[in-house]
């Protein structure tokens, strides 16, 4: 029987490299997307070409209650386990303390903490069945602070706050670590200038910015360490170090 491993937000980017990762491993992957159907729909269609039948994609917005029920009431009928969770999805924006408001609050910390928490609680007993691992994506500039970035960091600091919480509770079923990305892609619209990139590289210790691939590898390695959970780990070419 082939494990499942079940990404949000994983139409584009990270999450998308993290499928391709699992694809070459043979696995079935649920293909969680809010937005972006084309493209979930292209990736469940690489997958599939390889995989037959392997590749399932479901839209959600984890915003929303009745929804992040629905995604788990899918993901649970899609294939017979539910081996790894992956909690990549995100919104990312500025939200400067004058102009902060109850909209922000709700999009921030709904994709970045309340849905990816009552994901955990729903799929739990799928993820014991199958001795599984919960894998948060969170963000390795919590420990510094970033200014106009305060409903963010909150919500991403309330992922690492459960993740160790629930390494805890969900012992020793099932494993709870977070991995911590650093400077890898210009934010979702956002094209940075040479300048702007040399700058960023200047703080960075191995001198260049990750990829995408780096955090899958990361998820491989961190969903498969069976003797690891309550884990913040750092990839970030060192740059936590200053």
């Amino acid at each position: 029987m082939n494990k499942t491993i079940l990404i949000t937000g994983a139409a584009k980017r990270i999450g998308k490299e993290i499928a391709l990762t699992y694809r070459d491993l043979g696995w079935n992957i649920i293909i969680h997307y809010n937005s972006s159907k084309k493209d979930a729909e292209e990736l469940a269609q690489n997958i599939n070409s390889k995989n037959p039948g392997t590749a399932k994609i479901v839209q959600a917005n984890l915003d929303i209650d009745s929804e992040v029920k629905r995604l788990v009431e899918e993901s649970k009928n899609f294939f017979d386990s539910i081996d790894i969770l992956v909690n990549n999805a995100s919104t990312f924006y500025p939200t400067p303390i004058d102009e902060i408001s109850d909209d922000h609050w709700m999009k921030l910390v709904g994709s970045n903490l309340k849905g990816p928490l009552f994901l955990i609680s729903g799929l739990k007993d799928k993820l014991k069945e199958s001795k599984g691992s919960i894998v948060n994506i969170t963000d390795t500039n919590l420990s510094k602070g970033t200014a106009n970035f305060s409903i963010y960091s909150a919500a991403k600091g309330g992922l690492e706050s459960i993740t160790k919480g629930l390494a805890r509770e969900l012992a020793p079923d099932i494993t709870v670590n977070a991995i911590a990305p650093g400077a890898m892609l210009e934010p979702p619209g956002v094209e940075w200038t040479d300048e702007q990139k040399e700058k960023v590289v200047s703080n960075i210790p191995l001198k260049r910015m990750g990829c995408e691939k780096d955090i899958a590898n990361a998820v491989k390695f961190v969903a498969s360490a069976k003797y690891m959970t309550g884990q913040i780990i750092k990839v970030d070419g060192g740059r936590s170090l200053s």
